[in-house]
C-alpha cells in the first residue's frame, strides 16, 4: 500500500510531536543539573553531580539497588525460562489453572500484600536484609516473566523440538541448545523490564527495610530531596544519577530490546 506524501508529513509530524512531549521533561532535568545552585553565578556546573554524589551518598544506595537488582533479574530469568518452557511447550494436567495462579502475580498490587509479606518475612529474620528486599520482587517478575516467555516459546516452529528429540537431545539440552539462543531478543527484553522495574521500586524497599541501612537508589534519592527541597540544581543532578544505570543498560542492548519488542508485536 502506497502512502501519500501528505500522510507521510502528517505521520513525521505526529512522531516529532510525541517525541518531544517524551523527551522534554528529560532534557529539563539534564539542563536543569548542570544550572548554577542557589547563589552562585549563572553558569555550567558539572560539579552538581560531585556535591549530589557525596552529600547524597549516593554511592552506598546505587551499590544496594545494583545487589538487589542483580538478585531479581538472575533468579527471576533463570526461573521464567524454566517455566515459560513448561508452560509454553509441554502439555500436562493442571497446565492452564497453574498458569493462570501464575497470572495473579501480574493481577495483584504489592500495596494489597506488602504488610502481611513484612510480618511474614520478620517472622523469618530476613527483613533488613537484601533477600527481604528482592525475594517479593523476585515473584513479581516471574509472574510476568512466565507469561512472556510461554508466548514466546508457544510460537517457536513445533519442528525445532522433534528435530532435537529425533537427535537424542533431552528437554534441558533442547531449551539450553535450541530455544534460549533463538529467544535471545525475547529474553533481553524481559530482563530490561524487569531490571528498570526493580531499579525504581519504592514500596517494597521502604517497607522491608525499617532501620534504612539497605536504602536504595529511588530512596536515597527521596532522602535527598526531603533535605535539599529548594536545590533544585542539586535534586536534579541526583536524579539524573539514579536513572543513569537503567539508560546505559537500555543503551547497550536497545538492539535486543527493540527487536524482541517487535517480534512480541508481530506474534
Amino acid at each position: 500500500m502506497r502512502v501519500s506524501r501528505g500522510e507521510a508529513v502528517m505521520n513525521y509530524v505526529l512522531l516529532i510531536a510525541f517525541a518531544a512531549f517524551a523527551l522534554g521533561p528529560v532534557l529539563t532535568i539534564l539542563a536543569t543539573s548542570v544550572s548554577a545552585p542557589l547563589g552562585e553565578p549563572a553558569g555550567f556546573y558539572l560539579s552538581n553531580f560531585v556535591d549530589a554524589w557525596t552529600i547524597g551518598g549516593f554511592g552506598r544506595s546505587l551499590q544496594n539497588s545494583i545487589v538487589v537488582a542483580a538478585i531479581v533479574v538472575v533468579a527471576a530469568t533463570a526461573l521464567s525460562i524454566l517455566s515459560g518452557y513448561a508452560f509454553g511447550t509441554m502439555r500436562f494436567r493442571g497446565a492452564t489453572a497453574l498458569f493462570y495462579l501464575f497470572l495473579l502475580g501480574m493481577m495483584i498490587p504489592a500495596e494489597a500484600t506488602i504488610i502481611p509479606l513484612f510480618f511474614d518475612l520478620r517472622t523469618l529474620g530476613l527483613t533488613d536484609t537484601y533477600l527481604a528486599i528482592a525475594l517479593p520482587q523476585v515473584a513479581q517478575s516471574i509472574a510476568f516473566g512466565t507469561f512472556w516467555l510461554r508466548a514466546q516459546f508457544r510460537a517457536m516452529p513445533v519442528s525445532l523440538l522433534e528435530a532435537a528429540a529425533l537427535d537424542g537431545a533431552g528437554a534441558f539440552r533442547a531449551l539450553r541448545s535450541i530455544l534460549v539462543p533463538a529467544s535471545r531478543p525475547a529474553i533481553v527484553t524481559m530482563l530490561v523490564l524487569v531490571f528498570m522495574w526493580t531499579w525504581n521500586e519504592f514500596l517494597i524497599a521502604l517497607i522491608m527495610t525499617p532501620s534504612g541501612k539497605l536504602r536504595t537508589a529511588p530512596l536515597g534519592l527521596a532522602n535527598f530531596q526531603g533535605q535539599y527541597t529548594s536545590e533544585i540544581a542539586l535534586l536534579s543532578a541526583g536524579a539524573v544519577i539514579v536513572a543513569l544505570p537503567t539508560v546505559i543498560l537500555f543503551l547497550f542492548l536497545q538492539r535486543h530490546f527493540i527487536r524482541g519488542m517487535l517480534e512480541g508485536v508481530a506474534k
